[in-house]
């Protein structure tokens, strides 16, 4: 079985893209919308995974490569964002973290 730890999965996704499948064609708002298009900046994701789930944010802390992934992440216009998140759903074990990247995206606009 691999084991991920949120600073590998954080580095693969940049924090926040875990949620987002490939494209379906369906035009139904999802969770997925709120982390492609968030409009929070690097410090306000930060503040939300410090504030809402401080061990992960403690685990993305330690990894500069999960940092300059998110700051490219939030960087990147939603259709690039789209891509990179589907490219991360088939990381076995990333799915133990949707909890966290919906919950920062869902808040993160308060920070």
């Amino acid at each position: 079985m691999v084991k991920l730890s949120l600073a590998k999965f954080a580095a693969a996704i940049g924090g926040t893209g875990l949620v987002l499948s490939a494209a379906t064609g369906i035009a139904s708002a999802s969770p997925d919308d709120a982390v492609i298009n968030t409009t929070c900046s690097y410090p306000q994701v930060i503040a939300a995974l410090d504030a809402t789930n401080p061990a992960a944010a403690a685990q993305f802390h330690a990894s500069p490569q999960a940092a300059a992934y998110l700051q490219q992440f939030l960087a990147s216009p939603p259709p690039q964002r789209a891509g990179m998140v589907a490219q991360l759903r088939v990381i076995p074990g990333a799915s133990q973290y949707i909890g966290v990247v919906e919950q920062v995206a869902g808040v993160c606009n308060s920070y």
